[in-house]
């Protein structure tokens, strides 16, 4: 393969410190052409990453100290993770088996979506000023894939009981990994539900979702890195629409009053729009990027409920 004649079959010898090794890294990923939107936003930072864990070193590791020299068997190991990185083409998490979202560790893998949402902003910020966090009662992620989203949740809202739903059995299986990774088993639960399926009676003072959105022209051009996703959460039809419709004719039934309604929906924004001009949707604006995401308060989601509803019906779903 083209992307890979210019990796050697060791590391050069001239490179003596991790940050020569984390330069280097970068220079390959970008001769590779390798593409960055699974949680890093350049080669720089992928290639900083991947480094550091092939040397089992944190993250936050000091920079201070990246001048320090790697042994033989250091240099083994960083080159190997490289390598994989361009020859698989695999984002680095599923490389690592590992993603940071809101500051907390999850363990993923090829059965869910490697956590990414702008809705770890609204997470960090307790969702104010449209809850109050004290007030947080019942949690619903749906759609949870590993977990993140609601795992993180329950950290930002230590008294309140969060439940986590996939369609996904394997999703469901590793949220719940999640969740006793991170000691939460008293307070969260996974389980598996077609949207709402499995949850009649449940009522949630937040319900928050990451669903499939992406349309059938954006599946088409996907890079080959997203293509290591299951496309059962990335796929939702041909105007990116599919699973959003269906979360708003049946979220009323699961929202308590005062509640509110959080969905992503990304790049399918605007079909929704067009799809539901009439629909009071208050789209989001995240300080470190992201968009694609509106909130809907109990009252609004009661009214949008029928419109979309009907769209349904009239698209045979």
């Amino acid at each position: 393969m083209h992307e890979t004649q210019s990796m050697t079959e060791r590391l050069p010898e001239e490179l003596k410190t991790l940050r020569d090794c984390m330069r280097w890294a970068a220079s390959r990923f970008n001769e590779a052409g390798l593409h960055f939107g699974h949680g890093f936003g350049s080669a720089l930072d992928e290639a900083v990453y991947l480094v550091l864990h092939a040397l089992h070193l944190p993250p936050d590791f000091p920079e201070a100290h990246f001048d320090t020299r790697l042994t033989a068997a250091e240099r083994e190991a960083v080159h190997a993770l490289i390598r994989r990185r361009i020859e698989e083409r695999k984002p680095a998490a599923y490389l690592t088996g590992e993603a940071w979202f809101c500051g907390l560790p999850f363990a993923v893998n090829e059965s869910v979506l490697i956590p990414r949402s702008p809705i770890a902003e609204l997470i960090e910020a307790g969702f104010r000023p449209w809850l109050e966090p004290e007030r947080v009662g019942r949690v619903l992620d749906l759609c949870t894939g590993s977990g993140c989203i609601g795992i993180a949740c329950a950290h930002a809202f230590p008294r309140a009981e969060v439940d986590l739903s996939d369609l996904s059995p394997e999703a469901v299986d590793l949220a719940w990994e999640n969740i006793h990774r991170h000691g939460l088993e008293g307070q969260v639960r996974a389980l598996e539900s077609d949207l709402f399926s499995e949850l009649q009676g449940e009522r949630y003072d937040l319900i928050v979702s990451n669903p499939p959105y992406v349309d059938a022209e954006d599946m088409a051009d996907l890079p080959e890195e997203f293509r290591h996703e299951p496309e059962l959460g990335l796929a939702a039809g041909e105007d990116g629409l599919d699973l959003v419709l269906r979360i708003l004719a049946e979220a009323p039934d699961h929202l308590n009053e005062g509640g509110v309604l959080v969905v992503e929906v990304g790049n399918s924004a605007l079909a929704l729009e067009r799809a539901l001009p009439e629909a009071p949707f208050l789209w989001l604006e995240f300080e470190h990027g992201g968009d694609g995401v509106f909130l809907l308060d109990a009252a609004q989601a009661a009214a949008v409920a029928p419109m979309a509803q009907s769209l349904l019906s009239q698209r045979g779903e």
